[in-house]
């Protein structure tokens, strides 16, 4: 869950959310500690989990593994059946962690089986994430009736002292939290709930085939690191060399993307897969966020002919564009991070379309 208050995306940890208020001196020392671990079901396990680099009390609270890590199963294996009406997902547009929930939700069908909150872009880091329904494009929380989101999580876990994250899958039936790691909410909604998919096609629709699972695997693990954790690094490293290392790695995963993406129309092969949507939500925010607020500036992904065919090509995918909020996005990274854009400028917006035709039909064949 990326903890946007120390945007962390720890192994066997939650890695996509936003965690509260602390100094600036903590909030970017924490990202250095981040980077030295894994991500919950993002990486090889946890073989940094134990070191211990620099770690104030803040950090350290950032890095506390994930309280939240069941599975709804389909087969009635685990406590939390696949059932409609039973969850509910808490999101926010602006994150790309949470996007890939929204994502999955909406590509499966889902939207009926599965209600949800959209929380407001305007992070204050004292209190977390709000629940805002007189902003535009959030939503009201009809089933807690919550004003912040870390009413949730002290719901679940009385005193709960951990990092408050989006995105969040809640039980309405036991009224606790069932996940709040991205990766694997992402995996469940693309694999768990085929019988409630609203059409025969988004029932087939198979985000983690089996034949395409090691890859998949390989895949997610290079992009986690050097792509959608990457820009991170790079935005809060604190001397040039912890600056040159990832952004040297982030632009060579970009160019070993846009080589693949050269020879096939999806990253994993001929079929879009979980794969697809965790490195869109990334190279989606690229050229409006990270290429600017990011100092990721060596080249745009307008500028890599295969990858932005592929960014459209998903873009204009049915059930993708409507999950896309860019004033959102745009909004929340120029305002929330004061370290690097004090004056919370929002620049003028890049002049590029997702619309335009991506002719990447031709690699289907």
């Amino acid at each position: 869950m990326l903890n946007y208050s120390g945007f962390s995306k720890l192994s066997t940890v939650s890695k996509h959310s936003y965690h509260i208020s602390f100094s600036s001196q903590a909030f970017l020392s924490f990202f250095r500690i981040a980077y030295s671990t894994n991500m919950s079901g993002d990486s090889k396990n946890q073989e940094n989990a134990g070191k211990k680099p620099q770690e104030t009390d803040n950090a350290k609270r950032l890095l506390q593994q994930s309280q939240f890590r069941n599975w709804i199963k389909a087969d009635g294996s685990s406590e939390f059946p696949a059932e409609a009406n039973r969850y509910h997902l808490y999101v926010s547009w602006a994150c790309p962690w949470a996007h890939r929930t929204i994502i999955a939700r909406s590509l499966k069908g889902l939207e009926d089986v599965i209600s949800m909150t959209v929380v407001d872009w305007a992070l204050d880091r004292s209190k977390g994430w709000s629940i805002n329904p007189g902003r535009p494009g959030c939503t009201a929380d009809d089933v807690n009736h919550a004003k912040l989101l870390r009413e949730l999580y002290e719901a679940s876990s009385p005193g709960y002292d951990g990092r408050i994250t989006v995105p969040v899958l809640w039980d309405k039936q036991k009224k606790t939290i069932v996940s709040n790691e991205s990766s694997e909410i992402l995996r469940m909604f693309g694999t768990q709930f085929d019988a409630l998919s609203k059409t025969e096609e988004q029932k087939k629709l198979d985000l983690y085939p089996v034949n395409l699972q090691k890859e998949i695997d390989t895949i997610n693990e290079w992009v986690f690191e050097n792509i959608n954790r990457g820009v991170y690094k790079c935005a809060f490293a604190k001397t040039q060399e912890d600056y040159d290392t990832p952004a040297k790695a982030l632009f060579e995963h970009l160019d070993k993307a846009e080589r693949i993406l050269s020879k096939q129309r999806y990253i994993a092969g001929s079929q879009m897969t979980e794969a697809d949507v965790r490195l869109f939500t990334t190279l989606l925010r690229f050229d409006r966020v990270y290429y600017v607020l990011f100092k990721c500036a060596k080249k745009q992904i307008v500028n890599y002919p295969n990858l932005w065919g592929w960014v459209r090509d998903m873009y204009q995918k049915p059930g993708i564009k409507k999950t896309v909020n860019m004033e959102h996005i745009r909004k929340h990274y120029y305002t929330t991070f004061k370290e690097l854009n004090p004056n919370a400028i929002v620049p003028i917006e890049a002049d590029i379309s997702f619309d335009e035709a991506h002719g990447r039909e031709k690699l289907s064949a």
